[in-house]
């Protein structure tokens, strides 16, 4: 018996649950007939099943120009009278705010019959919006989503000017970070210009305007009206803002975060923070332990709110302490601010008369981003969880700043791997033992994000061989993404002291290419880059980086034993390591890579940690091979994070692949 079939006898049979379950199988699965698809509808609208269901549909058989009037007759039933009056309350709310605003010009508002479009709710979020004249349905719209979908701040010479900004996040965002004009001594008003003042009027069904105009920072331009930007304050209102000074940046006007994330070690962020560093409109550091940042911050927090102690670190502004004395209670978010604002080498070339609040770029380093697999009972679905990216999601830092963009940089994964494993083999400690680098490699899919992740709502990811041969491009790209001017500072490298300077011993500065080609070829074997090609496939096709290693050869049981055996360079490293690691455990001085030593002797050891590593990566190929799909908690799956896409007429040089 199929599924739409099996839904009939349950309804016949007044098992309500069972035939909404039936039903909403068959609409997922079977490709219904519309006669069936509209049956399946109704009988979920009617019998109170998941509204979402039945509205879907009933949208979608409308568009098709399927039974229109039935299914317009019952989402409007169903969904829009039920929430007719609130959106006509704020409708009139809004017009009677506008009506009185000195900064709006026009005010023949339409009567809410007459608005050309009809907002349906869909979910507490958002709505479907139906257009009268062209009697359809448009695209499901969240006037909240948290996105900067366009690059407002691009042209600092003049007040910002925007068109047809429907979005109340975007119109907090624009009124939230442009400074206010007696703040900066210049005209300096939020010019919105509306194409069309019918649509303007059917859209404040939907905005919340109070907040936005009580300061009076929006001025509202419709239709023609676009002709008088920007408009002369003086002359027309009689209103000099010359005449006032320059007002230094609040601590709580900063509400705006640039999360420059550590994919994992050795991407290049460090050339990334340096392209930042300088920049006019940036409030920006080097790499930050995070750990050690968070102490930091929670202690200086501590001594203010409860020990009442005055707050001045080395190089910290007389007048940025006096501030946080000033403000009572002071939050996390606040301090954090605080040592960015206060510590005047940190933002040498800021731009103090800016027509915009700075944005706080941070990168919280950890020494490595570890992941574990955590399979689900049938082996086909794992949640990906990281120590790390927890404390991430659950800092004080993220949760208070309004507004954050999240850019992620990625280099060819063969490399940052070899890179990794030189930095670690020039750097571990005696008595420490190797860990399974590889593995910890391959684990690591950070760029894939879940449909629900707030810290990745609005990012981009960037691969750093682009940053370094189409700088122009790349960063021009960049500063669009992240809502900043492309100013001349991301032409060069800076930092603490000066431009170009060195991150690492042995690094190369500025744009210097090398690294892009560099293959650290005695931290790495070709059958270790060769797994690495193989086990993070999907990722090499999506960000476009060719296969160096694997020749396409068929990858079987016999394929995996054979490069695994023939993976020596990384397994010498933890064999050396090893027996120091031995020594120091029988010393009861313990290892911080956390492993249970086995057998009587440091050769038997040995030989018992090699073995359970290799089984360790032979369980984990085994699921990645079969098509393991990544999950979030909630079982939606993960999906790949949108690579910053480049401007062909800017490239120097060929795309690197």
């Amino acid at each position: 018996m199929d599924l739409i079939t099996l839904a009939r006898r349950a309804a016949e049979l007044g098992q309500k649950e069972a035939a909404q379950k039936a039903y909403t199988l068959a609409l997922e699965q079977q490709g219904l007939a519309d006669v069936e698809s509209l049956e399946a509808a109704t009988y979920l609208f009617f019998s109170k099943g998941d509204p979402q269901v039945p509205y879907t549909i009933l949208v979608s058989l409308y568009n098709k120009g399927t039974f229109p009037d039935m299914c317009l007759d019952l989402l409007t039933q169903g969904f829009y009278e039920p929430n007719k009056k609130m959106l006509q309350t704020r409708y009139e709310k809004n017009c009677k705010l506008l009506a009185k605003y000195p900064y709006l010009f026009r005010k023949d508002f339409l009567p809410f019959e007459k608005l050309p479009i009809r907002f349906y709710p869909y979910d507490d979020n958002g709505y479907v919006p139906f257009y009268t004249k062209e009697a359809i349905f448009g695209p499901y719209v969240n006037f909240n989503t948290p996105i900067v979908s366009r690059n407002f701040f691009r042209d600092l010479d003049q007040p910002v000017l925007a068109d047809d900004v429907y979005s109340q996040y975007e119109l907090e965002y624009l009124h939230d970070n442009v400074r206010k004009s007696e703040w900066v001594g210049r005209e300096n008003h939020v010019y919105l210009h509306y194409t069309d003042w019918e649509t303007f009027c059917a859209y404040l069904q939907c905005l919340n305007l109070w907040p936005l105009l009580k300061e009076k920072k929006l001025v509202f331009l419709i239709e023609d009206e676009i002709a008088e930007y920007p408009i002369d304050f003086k002359e027309r209102f009689g209103i000099d803002y010359s005449q006032y000074s320059v007002k230094p940046v609040g601590i709580r006007e900063v509400n705006r975060l640039i999360w420059h994330t550590q994919l994992s070690t050795h991407n290049g962020g460090d050339f990334f923070n340096e392209i930042m560093y300088d920049h006019p409109n940036v409030l920006s550091y080097t790499s930050i332990i995070y750990d050690d940042l968070l102490e930091e911050v929670h202690n200086l927090c501590n001594q203010l709110n409860h020990e009442h102690k005055v707050v001045i670190e080395e190089g910290f502004s007389l007048s940025v302490a006096q501030e946080l004395h000033c403000m009572g209670h002071v939050t996390e978010k606040d301090m954090l601010v605080a040592m960015f604002l206060g510590k005047g080498d940190l933002n040498r070339n800021q731009d103090k008369a800016a027509r915009i609040v700075p944005a706080l770029l941070i990168q919280p380093h950890f020494y490595n981003i570890i992941f574990e697999l955590d399979l689900d009972k049938e082996e086909t679905a794992a949640i990906l969880s990281s120590p790390q990216y927890k404390k991430i999601q659950e800092s004080p830092f993220f949760r208070e700043f309004k507004y954050l963009k999240t850019f992620t940089p990625i280099r060819r994964i063969t490399t940052s791997y070899a890179a990794s494993v030189r930095f670690m083999q020039e750097n571990i400690k005696p008595g420490k033992t190797f860990p399974d680098v590889l593995m910890q490699r391959v684990l690591n899919r950070s760029f894939m994000i879940g449909p629900q992740d707030k810290l990745f709502a609005d990012s981009v990811l960037v691969r750093f061989e682009d940053g370094k041969l189409n700088p122009k491009a790349t960063f021009t790209a960049l500063a669009a993404f992240l809502d900043l001017p492309y100013t001349e500072s991301m032409t060069y490298c800076s930092g603490e002291d000066g431009q170009n300077p060195v991150s690492m011993a042995g690094n190369v500065v500025g744009f210097d290419t090398a690294t892009v080609y560099r293959t650290y070829d005695d931290y790495a074997d070709p059958y270790e880059r060769a797994l690495l090609e193989v086990l993070m496939h999907d990722i090499y096709v999506q960000y476009g980086y060719d296969f160096q290693y694997y020749k396409g050869e068929p990858v079987d049981e016999a394929w995996v034993e054979n490069t695994l055996a023939h993976c020596t360079c990384l397994n010498q490293m933890i064999t050396d390591s090893f027996p120091g690691a031995y020594q120091a455990k029988i010393k009861n001085m313990g290892d911080e890579a956390g492993i249970e030593f086995k057998g009587d002797t440091g050769e038997e050891a040995l030989q018992a940690h090699i073995e359970e590593m290799n089984n360790n990566r032979r369980n984990i190929i085994k699921h990645i091979l079969k098509g393991l799909r990544f999950v979030n908690r909630n079982g939606q799956p993960l999906h790949y994070m949108k690579q910053l896409e480049l401007d062909p007429d800017l490239l120097e040089q060929p795309l690197y692949h």
